[in-house]
C-alpha cells in the first residue's frame, strides 16, 4: 500500500496545523493511501553542521530523532508539511529538519527524488506565501512532485480549533491532498 508521511511543525497540543493534516488524512486514506502524522512537537531537532558524515555512515550523525523521521519518509510515496507561521516564515524546528533531510537525500541515495508532496501554511493574518514559497525550495531542490490545488494550500486561524472556520482554506487543503493521492495512485499503476 502506497504512503504518504505528514510532518506537524506546531509545538501546540491543540493545534490548528495539526486539525488540517487530520482533513487531509481522511481524504487521502479516501484514496487509498496509508498515512501517518509525525508531530515535531516535544522534539529538538538541531541545524544541520555541513559536516557531510552522512555521505559516509548514510545517515545523519546528529542522534536527535531526525533520523527515524528520515526513514519514515524514505519508505513513503508521499510527503506534505503542516506548519504555522511564526513572523513571516516556517518554525525553525521543521527547517532545520528539512535542510539535514535534505542533505541526507542529496550525499546519500537520492530518497526525496520523486514523492509528491507540498506545503500547507497555517497562520492568523500574514505570513501565508511567503512561507509556502519558503518551503517550495525543499520541494524544488529534492526533485519531488508538487501537485497543485484550487487556490494556496494556506489556512487562516489563530486560537485553537479556528482552522475549522476557514471553510475555503480546509477545501483547499482537503483538494490538494486529494490531488497528492490521485498523483501517487497514478504514478504506481
Amino acid at each position: 500500500m502506497s504512503k504518504v508521511v505528514m510532518i506537524c511543525a506546531s509545538p501546540r497540543k491543540k493545534s490548528n496545523t495539526m486539525e488540517v493534516l487530520v482533513e487531509c488524512t481522511q481524504v487521502l486514506e479516501g484514496e487509498g493511501l496509508e498515512v501517518e502524522i509525525i508531530s515535531l512537537r516535544k522534539k529538538k531537532i538541531n541545524s544541520c553542521q555541513a559536516c557531510l558524515k552522512c555521505a559516509e555512515i548514510k545517515k545523519c550523525k546528529l542522534d536527535d530523532g531526525l533520523n527515524d523521521i528520515i526513514e519514515k519518509v524514505r519508505e513513503a510515496d508521499g510527503l506534505i508539511l503542516g506548519t504555522p507561521v511564526y513572523f513571516g516564515t516556517a518554525r525553525g524546528d521543521l527547517m532545520a529538519a528539512l535542510q539535514r533531510m535534505g542533505m541526507v537525500s542529496m550525499v546519500t541515495d537520492k530518497y526525496l527524488s520523486w514523492k509528491v508532496g507540498g506545503p500547507i501554511a497555517v497562520a492568523r493574518r500574514g505570513g501565508h506565501t511567503a512561507t509556502i514559497q519558503e518551503l517550495l525550495m525543499f520541494y524544488f531542490i529534492n526533485d519531488m512532485i508538487v501537485p497543485g490545488s484550487t487556490y494556496w494550500n494556506m489556512v487562516v486561524a489563530h486560537a485553537p480549533g479556528e482552522a475549522g472556520d476557514d471553510e475555503e482554506g480546509i477545501k483547499t487543503a482537503r483538494r490538494f491532498a486529494e490531488n497528492v493521492g490521485k498523483l501517487i495512485n497514478k504514478i504506481k499503476e
